[in-house]
């Protein structure tokens, strides 16, 4: 939009600034009322007549003739009580239309500060699954939601690549696995490296229930669990029979990984590994400890004393020396911000039943003098959990990403594509199949927990990705049918009208950077999410309800058209920040 008439919010903050001459512009109150009557955007005055004293029918008064004068007297306003409800009139709407044409509506600069987002950071020892999705999508997704409004985002990912857990596998390879390996057996190698995992976990109830009768208060006396733990020393003292296993097995994995996250669409700038930063966390508590901070009990272990601050005694280093997460955790922090030292933020994107833990790491961290712990924030999300048994393809007790990913396209193939040539079921499956686990797991706030149905969140008339994706084909569809499309200019509509449809679509476009901006603050993709599904339900009941192409209107033809080219342009932006492709045909 050009400068005689800039948006309607920015007056308003620069009528406050002018008429009461307040240097800092408080947060301001806006809200958009769905109900026409109460206009078309509403401006809440109560803060403001606190904060300046005066009767919110002055203020409203003062600040609705400022406005209608600067718009030129493209909109009118009324004041109801504490709200001052702002009227556009046609020609304002198309003014709107015209700045959402500019390329510079998108070119958001809230922020540029840096702000690494770890997210992910799997254990090297099973397949990714229901929670490694959330988990992913979040990450990926509010990476790019920042990077869109101006931050310098690093997508990083750490993998839990040693420990005991590790050894777990190791060892029951060791002991049953004969020298196989994923090609032999024809296995996808994270899947192959879970399938030990578990069978230490069988190897170990069998065991523990023949020998816990002897020793009910010392696990460690069951055979396969002190296996793995010497197995863990020989991995922390370099035995190189120990670490070529462990490097022919973690790799295995590494392979499996990238095969599913490349269907997911997820991308890392660094990938680091626990294994080179856990030796870091051990030094750092044993200098703490040294210069006491932390504790020692009789068997030698280190801890950190933590009632005072509301928490508990927390375990830092074992008897033997060996490390525990919250060590590692305390290595890799301490290393990042060595070798970033330009982080403004660090967002650890975690699960809901890690809060405790967190802040832990954080108060210990605060306990060693670190400044920049209050840098570090954790993005916690609730679980995921499947209802349907149909979907439930185990490994373990693990719902994996690669067969609900599988099935999702298998529904697809079935239900949309039955027409589509055979070549292009394949790929078209996986998009919307992908898309639909992306868009209904991003629409829920992440701190919620959510069931995931999997035949809903295909559903073509309910609130989903392919309903979506569905409205953007169908807008690309009608731009090829319409030739005489060309951008508009202020000449173009001096007499135009508008119907209710038309002006409910560039009001929610028009919305666009606000929701951005929000969703960056709050930290929430679902506020994207959302946004998108109600621009895509008001183009349909549009489409429902106008004539987007009248031959004998070839002006109002192509102000339509336009509101439906940005409506497919900011479908796809949308979409796109959620890690969702879409396509010109369905």
């Amino acid at each position: 939009m050009n400068e005689d008439f800039p948006s309607i919010e920015g007056t308003i903050r620069k009528s406050i600034s002018i008429l009461y001459r307040l240097d800092l512009c408080p947060r301001l109150d806006f809200q958009y009322p769905k109900k026409e009557h109460l206009g078309d955007i509403t401006f809440v005055l109560f803060s403001l007549s606190k904060i300046l004293k005066k009767p919110v029918e002055k203020i409203g008064k003062d600040i609705g003739n400022y406005v209608k004068d600067q718009l030129k007297g493209l909109i009118s306003f009324s004041i109801v009580g504490g709200f001052l409800n702002f009227i556009f009139k046609d020609s304002y709407y198309l003014y709107l239309l015209i700045n959402m044409l500019n390329k510079n509506f998108y070119d958001l600069k809230l922020s540029d500060k840096n702000i690494m987002i770890e997210y992910s950071s799997p254990n090297a020892n099973k397949p990714l699954h229901l929670g490694h999705i959330r988990n992913s999508l979040i990450g990926y997704s509010l990476s790019e939601i920042l990077k869109m409004v101006g931050y310098k985002t690093t997508k990083i990912q750490i993998i839990n690549d040693r420990g005991i857990h590790i050894c777990k596998s190791m060892i029951a390879w060791k002991e049953l696995g004969k020298g196989e390996s994923p090609d032999r057996v024809g296995m996808k190698g994270d899947h192959f490296v879970g399938k030990y995992y578990n069978l230490f976990d069988k190897i170990y109830c069998e065991e523990i229930q023949k020998f816990s009768q002897k020793n009910k208060n010392n696990q460690n006396y069951i055979p396969i669990l002190k296996k793995t733990r010497n197995l863990l020393k020989k991995w922390e003292s370099g035995d190189p029979e120990t670490r070529n296993l462990w490097k022919r097995m973690n790799k295995w994995v590494y392979d499996g990984f990238k095969e599913t996250y490349k269907k997911l669409g997820i991308i890392f700038d660094q990938v680091e590994y626990e294994s080179d930063v856990y030796e870091i966390g051990k030094n750092i508590i044993k200098e703490g400890f040294k210069k006491g901070i932390f504790f020692q009990k009789k068997d030698g272990s280190i801890w950190v004393d933590l009632i005072k601050e509301g928490f508990d005694q927390k375990l830092l280093l074992r008897s033997d020396e060996t490390s525990v997460y919250i060590t590692q955790d305390i290595g890799t922090a301490v290393e990042r911000f060595r070798k970033y030292d330009d982080i403004d933020q660090l967002i650890y994107i975690v699960g809901k039943e890690q809060d405790y833990h967190f802040k832990v790491l954080f108060t210990i961290l605060k306990r060693l003098g670190y400044i920049w712990v209050k840098k570090l924030t954790h993005l916690s999300y609730g679980m995921v959990d499947l209802p349907s048994g149909r979907m439930k393809s185990r490994k373990g007790n693990i719902i994996d990403a690669d067969s609900l990913i599988s099935e999702m396209s298998s529904i697809v193939k079935k239900n949309f594509l039955k027409d589509f040539p055979k070549e292009e079921q394949e790929k078209y499956a996986e998009i919307i199949g992908v898309g639909a686990i992306k868009y209904h797991f991003l629409q829920v706030d992440p701190k919620k927990r959510i069931l995931f149905y999997p035949d809903k969140s295909i559903d073509l008339k309910g609130k989903t990705g392919p309903y979506i994706q569905y409205a953007y084909s169908r807008i690309r569809s009608i731009e090829r049918k319409f030739t005489f499309f060309y951008s508009l200019t202020h000449k173009d509509f001096s007499n135009a009208k508008l119907n209710i449809h038309e002006k409910k679509m560039i009001k929610i476009l028009q919305k666009y950077p606000l929701i951005l901006k929000k969703s960056a603050r709050d930290l929430n993709p679902s506020l994207v999410a959302n946004y998108i599904y109600e621009v895509a339900k008001i183009f349909n009941h549009l489409y429902q309800n106008t004539r987007v192409i009248n031959p004998l209107d070839i002006i109002h033809s192509n102000i339509c058209m336009n509101i439906i080219h940005v409506t497919g342009n900011i479908l796809k932006s949308g979409m796109n920040l959620l890690g969702i492709k879409m396509l010109d045909r369905m």
